[in-house]
């Protein structure tokens, strides 16, 4: 009688206990463990010393989509300041009561629900493939970019405009949404200069991180 009583009550209690099992590890996984934002980030030689995995995710996402390192990594600092958990303050009610976010926003890259979906549909939706992990954040701006270039004609090199088609989306650009929004165009500008500024302090250090790993050994690491 008290075993099925126990059976009972796991049948009906067990789902809801692994729930929230699984979400205390979510939790711990990917926001209370997830990396801080690097001490220096206005010289990326810095943010990979202090980041070195991310050094990796960023090269490989360039290998995969085209889209140069310093051009990712630019566009992560003026989309997030490298906050994995980044998202849009609140709007407030009456100017007093925080209500909804101006847009669904989130991550390192700032990526919206739909571009996002779109993403996962395109590349696999794994378990594991969440905004808030620097590796995906940089596959997902390398592939949005990809897409750019591809319909848009626009090229790798040109991070301003990468910027703005990212910022205002391939058909807000299309349209040129951004010729009424000065500030838009500003900060585009700013997204090329600091990748252009990533790019030369890459070229002196990126050798350190091509050949990090005990079994690397220069000229061969990659």
């Amino acid at each position: 009688m008290r075993r099925n009583r126990w059976r009972s009550r796991m049948k009906w209690y067990g789902l809801p206990v692994l729930g929230v099992v699984i979400g205390t590890w979510a939790t711990l996984r990917f926001s209370l463990l997830a990396p801080d934002p690097p001490v220096n980030p206005d010289d990326l030689c810095d943010i990979f010393r202090e980041h070195t995995a991310w050094y990796d995710y960023a090269y490989a996402s360039q290998e995969r989509w085209g889209t140069p390192i310093a051009t990712q990594m630019a566009f992560v600092y003026y989309e997030s300041s490298f906050r994995s958990h980044a998202r849009p303050p609140r709007t407030q009610l009456w100017g007093v009561i925080p209500w909804s976010r101006p847009t669904t926003a989130y991550g390192y890259a700032q990526a919206l629900d739909p571009a996002w979906r779109e993403y996962l549909e395109a590349n696999g939706d794994g378990l594991f493939t969440v905004r808030t992990d620097m590796e995906y954040a940089l596959d997902f701006v390398g592939w949005y970019n990809h897409l750019t270039h591809r319909q848009l004609g626009i090229p790798y090199h040109s991070p301003r405009r990468l910027y703005l088609a990212y910022h205002e989306g391939r058909a807000g650009y299309a349209r040129k949404t951004f010729a009424r929004k000065p500030a838009v165009t500003a900060l585009a500008v700013r997204v090329r200069n600091r990748a252009f500024r990533y790019d030369n302090q890459l070229k002196t250090c990126e050798q350190e991180f091509q050949c990090w790993r005990w079994y690397q050994f220069w000229p061969v690491c990659r």
